[in-house]
């Protein structure tokens, strides 16, 4: 039976959905649109944009910085896309058990992600220099001090997020087959890999859909812990992007194709790891 207010809105949906859809129209695909025809032109403002072909395409792909930010991104996504699944699930599989204190525990591991990744790149550049500075370095000393910097950065804010989607799924997991399980003799260890583990995989998709995704855009906690020293080794791609499109007169519309580029690789990567994940997801 319909409702009053389901007939309502199935007569006036149009005029509630009307908003939402001007502002992802202005907001994202009129947007889109323009970054990938600017991606073809020569400019400095949208106006004065000059069609110029593949010129800006060729010369990103040309660009060694470029592909080697791209390596040094994909390397800095899969270590953290492994690291900060592995500890949040771990610590939300501890955290549903009996521990005194979870709450409290639940919103610490959380608190992380609160702060703005700006002061969070400030802070633990303070602190990554005090350790380092022992040893006569610092945290902009080698690419390879900015790389593990990062890392401990991102996995230090995002593991109380993904800690969070992990207990939403371990509680929403069917208690009946976790029991089937116990009285069949599975031990501990069983459950949690041949069952637990099994069921939670919307939740794993979800999870690692998202730091990979993050992992591969972050920007501001690059920015304000290394800014890319020493010589831009330190650099991810999207600084990179950023470097090449604000740091460089006439370099507008290279950028611009870097970003195109990065779009696609992204978009291309989190197809194949969504589908993949989703196709070992079993039905509860």
């Amino acid at each position: 039976m319909i409702t009053m207010a389901g007939k309502t809105i199935r007569k006036w949906w149009a005029l509630f959905a009307l908003p939402t859809f001007a502002a992802f129209l202005v907001g994202f695909v009129v947007p889109f649109i323009m970054g990938i025809y600017l991606s073809f032109c020569r400019f400095s403002t949208v106006t004065d944009a000059k069609f110029v072909g593949l010129q800006n395409y060729t010369a990103a792909i040309a660009d060694k910085e470029f592909w080697r930010s791209l390596v040094y991104t994909v390397a800095f996504t899969l270590v953290t896309v492994i690291v900060v699944n592995i500890v949040a699930f771990a610590i939300a599989y501890m955290l549903t058990k009996a521990v005194k204190g979870a709450n409290i525990f639940r919103s610490v591991f959380f608190m992380p992600n609160l702060i703005g990744g700006i002061i969070l790149g400030y802070i633990w550049l303070l602190l990554l220099n005090g350790v380092l500075a022992h040893w006569g370095r610092s945290i902009t000393y080698s690419g390879t001090y900015g790389f593990w910097g990062m890392v401990m950065l991102y996995c230090w804010q995002q593991i109380g997020y993904m800690m969070i989607i992990y207990i939403a799924g371990l509680q929403a997991l069917p208690g009946d087959v976790i029991e089937a399980a116990a009285v069949d003799g599975a031990s501990s260890r069983q459950t949690l890999f041949r069952v637990t583990i099994p069921l939670m995989m919307p939740s794993i998709t979800v999870c690692t859909f998202l730091t990979m995704t993050n992992g591969f855009k972050m920007f501001d906690q690059n920015l304000a812990l290394t800014n890319g020293a020493p010589s831009n080794t330190s650099e991810l791609l999207a600084l990179n992007i950023y470097r090449t499109f604000y740091g460089r007169a006439g370099f507008e519309g290279v950028g611009q194709a870097k970003a195109v580029i990065f779009f696609l690789i992204v978009a291309v990567i989190a197809i194949i790891q969504n589908r993949l994940s989703t196709s070992r997801e079993v039905e509860a």
